[in-house]
């Protein structure tokens, strides 16, 4: 120790006399930009120093501390996720330790207060509590492509004219945290500017990944968008009321929910939307958790490939519920009242085969309203092996309980129409227009074979 000491000593004797800098963690304010900026030039120098005095000291304590995903202390509130491997989304590592904790790691945070009128720009990996009230302010993430950026936020009130509140330009992944009881409002007024070639249009606009968890609420309202992930977006906890003209939350490759509450309100378009105008392999949808109320003119729930639910409390009323190639409920509770399809699946990927409604378990309650509906719809296939599905629908013609193009199969499981148990799968009988109905047994076919 005496020798480390010496060592940082000299260093600083060195430093003082070269008239280095040895402010750290600074905050400059330049033309309407803050810039957060990492340690100085004689912080890194005595690091260095230390590093080099005990090397294996510094290796035992990167079992601990070097991966920022690993990080957990007994104290850390954490929502408990279980992997499956029978639901047709792989679940396996789907959320890291650090995705699950609910209280971050702020024993190195740096702080900082929003401005009216400043862009805040984040180049350096690291975690960052946010406060405070400002206008046309924007927080713009805009790292290495290996670094990891926590945004803490702790009362934030953002309001833009015309850009997003949150940027994320690069990171390998962003986290958006919110503390314990804190309220945080993020809101854009007018039409939204493009960033060069990119059309950033939502309050929160990310390029890579990005994991939204805390103990607190995010209220995001937008004359577009609310969040949109040109990557994937996770969910572990927190609470999120979204109010748009466009899609509540959007992302292209995928969104993953374990956790949280959400309100979504949407005024054109869906409460969740994923989809790859340019890779329809990808865009798929997975909830395990968290309890849902989305009203929205369009759909409640789209993704192109899958759309997976394995728990959780989701209620939608929409003009089309949930809409997928392959739609898949494990468990949860989900209650669809619309006006179009209750459930849909349609061909909207090539990597997916035969559109398939299937039911494992969970409720499911479609409430349908209109002259032309169907509870459950399906291109191809419908499933059904568990659960219980309950179905409320106008009867009469054109519209169905169930409208299966494929293979109707029903091997468990309880089915409840306009209040009536069922014992087989109804399905208006191909060749005999949509008004006409039969009584669909296990493994029949629509032409009537078995």
């Amino acid at each position: 120790m005496k020798k480390k000491l010496a060592v940082i000593a000299l260093a600083a004797l060195l430093i003082s006399a070269a008239g280095c800098n040895t402010n750290t963690n600074t905050q400059t304010s330049t033309e309407g930009t803050i810039s957060i900026t990492e340690s100085s030039e004689f912080q890194s120098f005595i690091e260095s120093a230390e590093k080099s005095e005990d090397t294996a000291e510094s290796k035992n304590s990167e079992k601990t501390s070097k991966t920022e995903d690993s990080k957990a202390e007994s104290s850390t509130v954490k929502t408990e996720f279980t992997s499956t491997t029978t639901g047709k989304i792989d679940t396996t590592d789907m959320f890291s330790n650090r995705d699950l904790e609910q209280t971050p790691d702020t024993s190195d945070a740096k702080t900082i207060q929003v401005t009216d009128g400043q862009t805040i720009n984040i180049t350096e990996e690291g975690t960052y509590i946010i406060s405070g009230t400002a206008s046309n302010c924007t927080i713009k993430v805009e790292a290495e492509k290996e670094s990891k950026v926590q945004l803490v936020l702790d009362g934030v009130n953002i309001t833009n004219d015309s850009t997003p509140a949150i940027y994320v330009v690069s990171a390998d992944k962003c986290f958006i945290t919110t503390t314990a009881s804190s309220e945080n409002t993020l809101t854009v007024t007018g039409d939204f500017t493009a960033d060069g070639d990119t059309n950033t249009d939502a309050v929160i606009f990310s390029k890579d990944d990005i994991v939204f968890n805390g103990l607190g609420t995010l209220s995001i309202s937008s004359t577009e968008n609310g969040i949109s992930g040109k990557d994937g977006i996770k969910f572990t906890g927190g609470t999120y009321s979204i109010t748009s003209t466009k899609h509540c939350i959007e992302a292209n490759d995928f969104i993953a929910v374990c956790g949280g509450t959400f309100e979504l309100k949407s005024s054109s378009k869906s409460g969740l939307h994923c989809e790859n105008d340019d890779d329809d392999t990808v865009g798929w949808i997975y909830i395990s958790d968290g309890t849902f109320n989305i009203t929205s003119v369009s759909d409640g729930i789209r993704g192109t490939t899958y759309i997976q639910i394995d728990g959780g409390t989701i209620n939608i009323s929409s003009t089309e519920g949930i809409e997928s190639t392959y739609i898949q409920i494990n468990g949860g509770t989900v209650n669809v009242s619309a006006v179009d399809d209750g459930l849909s699946a349609s061909q909207k990927s090539t990597a997916v085969g035969t559109p398939t409604v299937e039911v494992t378990g969970g409720e499911l309650t479609v409430t349908m309203s209109g002259n032309d509906v169907d509870g459950i719809d399906s291109n191809g296939n419908i499933i059904v092996s568990g659960g219980t599905i309950n179905i409320n629908y106008p009867a009469q013609a054109p519209s169905e309980s169930f409208d299966c193009d494929g293979t109707a199969t029903y091997t468990g499981g309880t089915i409840i129409i306009n209040g009536t148990q069922v014992d087989s799968i109804p399905q208006s009988m191909m060749g005999g227009g949509r008004g006409g109905r039969g009584m669909m047994m296990p493994g029949q076919m629509p032409n009537g074979t078995m």
